[in-house]
C-alpha cells in the first residue's frame, strides 16, 4: 500500500505545483479525497514537509543538469557553466591536436612482443 500512497501523494503535489498552489498536507489530502484515493493520514503531511521550501518546478526542469547540481546556488551557476562549456571544449580539442598520442607499442606494451 505504501507505494500506491507515495505515488498518489507525489501526483497530488505535482498537481498543486502545476496550479501554482502552495503544497500543504491539507491540500494534498483534499486532492486525494477528490480522486477517491485512500492513504494513511501521515503521508500528505510527510510530503508537504519534504517539499517545504523546495521549488519543485526548478527541480523538475533541472533534473538533467548534473549530479549534485541541486539548490539555488547550483542552478544560478549553471548558466555560467553552460556558457563557458563551448570555450572549454574548443580548448580541449586544440590541446588534443597539439599532443600526439602515444601508442601501446611506443611504451613497450605491444601485443606481439
Amino acid at each position: 500500500m505504501s507505494s500506491t500512497a507515495e505515488l498518489a501523494c507525489v501526483y497530488s503535489a505535482l498537481v498543486l505545483v502545476d496550479d501554482d498552489v502552495a503544497v500543504t498536507g491539507e491540500k494534498i489530502s483534499t486532492i486525494l479525497k477528490a480522486a477517491n484515493v485512500t492513504v494513511e493520514p501521515y503521508w500528505p503531511g510527510l510530503f508537504a514537509k519534504a517539499l517545504e521550501g523546495v521549488n519543485v518546478k526548478d527541480l523538475i526542469t533541472n533534473i538533467g543538469s548534473g549530479v549534485g547540481a541541486a539548490g539555488p546556488a547550483a542552478s544560478a551557476a549553471a548558466p555560467a557553466a553552460s556558457a563557458a562549456a563551448p570555450a572549454a571544449a574548443a580548448k580541449e580539442e586544440k590541446k588534443k591536436e597539439e599532443e600526439p598520442e602515444e601508442s601501446d607499442e611506443d611504451m613497450g606494451f605491444g601485443l606481439f612482443d
